[in-house]
């Protein structure tokens, strides 16, 4: 009788990530794999393919890029953070970015490196559902999308009001019902495809309410990216909850990179707010003091957000709580303000600990 290991067996075994050994699967390059109902099951004496990939940078099957337009998204500081990679020691197998938002720089390294282990997490559950139905439910989010999209799409400037509003209703009632599900995230994608900016903002109640915006032909499902997305969304760990969390998934091997809230520059500047807590000034020191913790783990760490300069030269606010730390000030564009003379090159923060 032949005895089975899992993929997730197979690939600490071989030393090479769950993702590469489902792909060889898929690939029937495995003697005598088989499928288990929908687990892939192979055989305890198989041996590693010649041919498989080892940890180090590879360039994947398919470019994903961020499924969702998101406020603050990393895409314009993405060179700049790329300098921080530390994939190119062979010590590093492991990836957490526990404030993952949109996941611009969660998709670059996705497409760049094949790790062993990567955790994501974030407060906003309306998001973390829409991540774990694209890695498990995609055919499913992918048909209610295009009905979304066949139903929408047609309408004059009016109707297309009155379905988006319905819509946003929706949403906010399984919001508020703690309803996740495929109906949930294909909303959540709806709304962001066709809202004002592609804003992601919600009232003191928990209610999204965003008005629609005025795209003419906006592309609610993109098939070929979330199929893609969820290829590559396979083997991470997708968690609901605070950034301290991932204290148990942090250790010498990882790489962190922590996208907060931003601290506002000034009143105007702090007018979104993605869940219903704010991010304060307490919140930003106890974060501070969580990458201290981590620091001492062995952990590789890169952290951004504004710089208080832009508004005034004397506010050290992130000097003083991250001073034991490298502070790069990096160029960028605001794009989002209330204040249309608010908007513009600046500098923003890039805070590493090496």
């Amino acid at each position: 009788m032949i005895a089975f290991m899992t993929a997730n067996e197979a690939a600490e075994k071989w030393n090479i990530s769950r993702r590469r050994v489902l792909t060889l699967c898929r690939e029937n390059r495995i003697e005598n794999v088989a499928m288990l109902g929908n687990m892939w099951i192979i055989p305890i004496d198989a041996t590693k393919p010649e041919d498989a990939r080892t940890l180090r940078y590879t360039k994947t099957e398919e470019d994903v890029k961020p499924f969702l337009k998101w406020a603050g998204g990393k895409g314009q500081l993405l060179k700049e953070i790329q300098k921080y990679y530390p994939f190119g020691d062979s010590n590093f197998t492991k990836y957490a970015e526990p404030l993952v938002g949109g996941g611009a720089v969660l998709f670059d390294i996705l497409n760049k490196y094949d790790l062993k282990e990567v955790y994501i997490s974030d407060t906003n559950a309306e998001l973390m559902n829409t991540y774990k139905v694209i890695r498990d439910d995609v055919e499913k989010l992918i048909k209610k999308l295009n009905i979304l999209q066949e139903e929408f799409i047609p309408l004059d400037e009016e109707h297309r009001k009155e379905y988006y509003y319905e819509k946003r209703e929706r949403f906010n009632y399984l919001k508020s019902t703690n309803n996740f599900d495929v109906e949930q995230a294909a909303l959540m994608i709806f709304l962001n495809k066709t809202c004002f900016n592609g804003l992601y903002r919600v009232n003191k109640k928990g209610q999204f309410n965003v008005p629609m915006g005025a795209y003419k032909n906006p592309l609610i499902c993109n098939e070929k990216n979330l199929k893609a997305v969820s290829d590559k969304l396979q083997f991470v760990s997708i968690v609901c909850g605070d950034y301290k969390k991932s204290a148990d998934f942090i250790d010498e091997h990882t790489f962190v990179y922590f996208d907060p809230p931003y601290r506002p520059l000034n009143q105007t500047s702090g007018f979104t707010s993605y869940t219903e807590d704010d991010f304060s000034d307490e919140d930003q020191k106890e974060l501070a003091k969580f990458v201290d913790e981590m620091d001492k783990k062995g952990a590789r760490i890169v952290v951004s957000n504004s710089d208080p300069k832009n508004a005034n030269e004397d506010d050290d606010f992130f000097d003083s709580i991250y001073s034991s730390h490298t502070i790069s000030r990096v160029n960028a564009s605001r794009m989002i303000n209330s204040n249309s003379k608010n908007r513009g090159k600046i500098t923003e923060l890039l805070i590493s600990n090496f």
